[in-house]
């Protein structure tokens, strides 16, 4: 990308990098303390994502645009999942899922003020 956003939108996009590397593995913990496997492979992980690339390089006001869109499409994931761990009497699940939840409704509200600019 490039362009008078760069900078802004180079931290920016760190920041949400490094917050969803770190949860990464918390989440893959918590499917082994569920007793399953977590996902091992880039074809596992791109097989169940709801992240679609784009096809071509965006603009940096249209990737803020893209980049929202999937914020909102994982927070959406993850309240069906808040509502399952509901149901099932897992609060620890129900926790974690709320609070990636809200990191990436945060992050899907700063991007689109970006894409507004």
């Amino acid at each position: 990308m490039e362009g008078p956003l760069f900078f802004a939108l180079h931290n920016l996009t760190e920041e949400h990098y490094e917050d969803m590397f770190a949860a990464a593995d918390d989440l893959a913990e918590r499917i082994r303390a569920l007793g399953q496997l977590a996902p091992m492979s880039m074809a596992d992980i791109m097989e169940n994502s709801v992240i679609e690339d784009l096809a071509e390089v965006p603009s940096a006001g249209d990737m803020c645009a893209d980049s929202s869109r999937d914020h909102e499409r994982v927070a959406r994931r993850l309240h069906a999942l808040i509502k399952l761990a509901g149901e099932e009497n897992d609060p620890v699940t129900e926790d974690m899922a709320t609070a990636r939840s809200a990191f990436h409704e945060k992050a899907s509200w700063m991007l689109k003020a970006l894409s507004a600019t």
